[in-house]
């Protein structure tokens, strides 16, 4: 996983997040762990996370080039994050319904919160700069985080990350608008937006978000392409290539967002051709 973010880091990522979306306390005592050990498990996923971004420290100023980019890494000195990754609550039932956001009657607001609660606590003191609430599938799961982070228990602040599967609303069929309202009046949460969701949507959805936030705005797609829950796959070939992805980077960032990235199925080769497309954008506003 260390290597994974530095390739992340190589291709001019700004943001790297810990392999902890899937993984719960109650998830790892499931499978025979205890809760001390899941704990462990879950603040280890950000220490690789931390290790990763100090390797890559070491790396930059190790090198002898002039230059920000060797052999194709970039390795420029910066401030770099290391974002907790927390899911919600589907993720945990591994069975995709964090792309349905229905958990039945039984799931109530407070069973939500009581779900989320101690791993929340422990990755805000993981060392960790920011939890990242990602693919967060509905109103109800929104307004969990928001009341865990307003208990004051959570030591750092959030992001707030919606999906869509059809350019409107998030993945349940509530308003975007009412779940961007719960993360814009809790103080914690510091960006939102809308992540996993197909790059040809994300332009709609940022205006719409754009309407009701004075936060920044962050967007990182998936590649397009479909997760088949039953058979817990992605359908290939289904999505965007690379070039494909990086033709909507304006029209994005015209729309509203500040903070850019990518999901589901791409890959550091996504990410490089981010990082060229945004540095062209800065030198051309920069000369105008």
């Amino acid at each position: 996983m260390e290597q994974v973010c530095l390739d992340y880091l190589e291709a001019g990522a700004d943001i790297i997040a810990s392999a902890s979306y899937q993984a719960t306390i109650q998830g790892f005592e499931t499978k025979g762990f205890s809760r001390e050990k899941s704990e462990y498990l879950l603040r280890k996923s950000v220490e690789i996370a931390c290790e990763a971004r100090s390797t890559y420290y070491d790396k930059c100023k190790a090198t002898s080039s002039s230059s920000d980019i060797v052999d194709d890494k970039i390795l420029k000195t910066r401030p770099i994050l290391v974002a907790a990754s927390v899911g919600s609550y589907g993720a945990y039932l591994a069975d995709g319904s964090e792309y349905g956001g229905i958990y039945g009657d039984l799931i109530t607001l407070e069973t939500l919160k009581d779900f989320h609660r101690r791993k929340l606590q422990v990755l805000g003191e993981s060392g960790a700069d920011i939890i990242a609430f990602e693919t967060i599938p509905s109103k109800l799961e929104a307004q969990a985080f928001a009341e865990l982070l307003d208990e004051g228990d959570v030591k750092i602040s959030g992001w707030f990350s919606f999906n869509s599967n059809d350019g409107v609303n998030v993945v349940s069929g509530d308003s975007i608008k009412e779940c961007v309202a719960i993360a814009e009046a809790c103080e914690t949460v510091v960006a939102v937006g809308i992540n996993c969701t197909s790059p040809r949507f994300i332009e709609g959805l940022v205006l719409e978000i754009a309407k009701v936030t004075s936060k920044p705005i962050l967007a990182y797609p998936n590649s397009g392409e479909r997760y088949d829950a039953d058979r817990k796959e992605w359908v290939e070939k289904a999505g965007v290539g690379d070039e494909d992805f990086v033709s909507y980077v304006e029209k994005w960032m015209d729309a509203g967002v500040s903070l850019l990235g990518g999901c589901c199925r791409t890959t550091p080769a996504t990410i490089r051709a981010i990082h060229k497309r945004l540095v062209t954008r800065r030198s051309l506003f920069s000369s105008s």
